[in-house]
């Protein structure tokens, strides 16, 4: 298993998510440049937290530009597995991968904690290790991480299973408590906590090990399929 690590200019959640891959679910992890116009032979990709090109425009707005973003959009829509991450989730929203935006927290204050997640579904590749109604503890760090949506796009995530944490102390403001979400074909998720960063007893927790377990249990079950 190969877990391709997306590096934009002002990531800095890439480390922690290549140690989490590497260090702690010790499967192969391997960086990618931002202006890479290939992803090589990886099984799925994680675009990590951080400020990418320093936020200007609006998070994620300059980074949909990327060359690797081509391929990313492409190894999605053939099914690869792709997950967001923080500022990756707000990549994953500007490039049209997922729905909705990520806009300032409701405090205009930006929040560092650790905050219970509710588990909505386990009907997908980053949940399914997870139980129904699942808590779990798990670290955000965000100034944009109050998930926005029109009604009509809210109730199709709802009708369709796609909202897959919630919030249980809604710490920025986010629409119907939602902390993650899939696409349509369930294959690309975007969530503002960062499960790498509760994937380490040293860390103080780790529940985020159940997301990323997941993550790379149903990429192995395709392998072998």
């Amino acid at each position: 298993m190969k877990v391709g690590i997306v590096v934009f200019p002002g990531s800095n959640c890439d480390h922690d998510a290549w140690y989490a891959v590497s260090g702690n679910l010790h499967h192969c992890a391997e960086f990618i440049w931002h202006d890479s116009t290939s992803l090589g032979a990886v099984d799925a990709v994680i675009l990590p937290g951080g400020f990418s090109y320093g936020d200007y425009l609006r998070c994620g707005a300059i980074a949909k530009f990327s060359p690797v973003m081509r391929a990313i959009t492409e190894f999605a829509r053939e099914g690869g597995l792709v997950a967001g991450i923080c500022n990756g989730f707000q990549v994953l929203t500007e490039a049209g991968l997922l729905p909705g935006a990520l806009v300032r927290n409701a405090s205009l204050k930006f929040i560092c904690k650790t905050v219970p997640l509710a588990v909505v579904t386990t009907n997908s590749p980053f949940t399914h290790q997870a139980a129904k109604g699942q808590t779990l503890r798990i670290p955000v760090a965000h100034g944009e991480g109050c998930y926005i949506a029109d009604e009509k796009t809210l109730d199709e995530l709802e009708a369709e299973d796609r909202v897959l944490f919630r919030y249980l102390e809604n710490c920025n403001g986010s629409m119907r408590d939602i902390a993650g979400i899939v696409n349509k074909e369930r294959n690309v998720m975007g969530m503002m906590p960062h499960p790498e960063r509760a994937a380490d007893p040293l860390l103080g927790g780790t529940d985020g090990l159940t997301i990323l377990n997941s993550l790379i249990h149903a990429q192995v079950a395709v392998s072998k399929s």
